[in-house]
């Protein structure tokens, strides 16, 4: 600890967490985050034997930090791609688009021959019961289909795959969807990312996400 001996402590209550990243500083955006996990209680933790979460503020803050770090991994470790959290046009015969919501991803990756768009979910549930049988999340699989089928449309003339996926964090559920559908000419897939485990383990879960979407991709350390 010698070399943190003029580092003086904090009251983590008091820690402004809206930090601007700029060039200089982005490289300490995803061990913030973690930092941030840590403190506000929101990593997964096994107690008697079962897997839950612990207790988080919001939702909606949550799912925007599991959505941002999956982003910046991919940025970070796959430069080659093109990886970014891009709008996509909505495909209009007329072009009349007057209150039309913006169809946001939360991952957009790309490269000369493919496009893979990541829908991050950070759920208490990745499934709902339906007519008492798990199924998946109707809401976001219709989202999800929407976003790949005007990406589609908007790169039809210049052979490209486009594909879908659906990225749950992983709960104690004990059914998990692993599915892979092609529908319409695309591959939709719902997956899950384990989150209760070694960073390594963590990376190589996404790191097999951009293998199997992309052909012969460097990952960067």
């Amino acid at each position: 600890m010698i070399y943190f001996r003029d580092v003086e402590t904090i009251n983590i209550r008091y820690i402004n967490w809206n930090f601007k990243y700029n060039r200089n500083n982005k490289h300490y955006q995803m061990l913030i985050a973690i930092c941030y996990l840590i403190v506000k209680g929101l990593i997964q933790t096994n107690k008697d034997g079962t897997m839950k979460m612990m207790d988080f503020l919001d939702d909606q803050r949550m799912s925007r930090l599991y959505e941002k770090f999956i982003l910046e991994y991919y940025k970070k470790h796959y430069p080659k791609l093109s990886v970014r959290a891009s709008q996509i046009p909505w495909s209009l015969d007329d072009g009349v688009r007057e209150m039309l919501p913006i169809m946001q991803s939360d991952i957009y990756i790309q490269n000369e021959d493919s496009i893979l768009i990541i829908d991050a979910k950070y759920y208490g549930k990745t499934t709902q019961m339906q007519f008492d049988k798990r199924k998946i999340h109707s809401n976001n699989l219709y989202q999800i289909f929407t976003y790949v089928k005007n990406c589609d449309y908007q790169f039809e003339n210049q052979n490209k795959t486009v594909s879908g996926m659906l990225l749950y964090a992983k709960t104690d559920e004990t059914i998990h969807p692993d599915n892979v559908y092609q529908m319409h000419g695309n591959q939709i897939s719902v997956k899950t990312l384990d989150l209760n485990c070694s960073f390594d383990k963590i990376a190589e879960q996404m790191d097999n996400v951009v293998e199997s979407h992309f052909e012969r991709v460097k990952k960067y350390e």
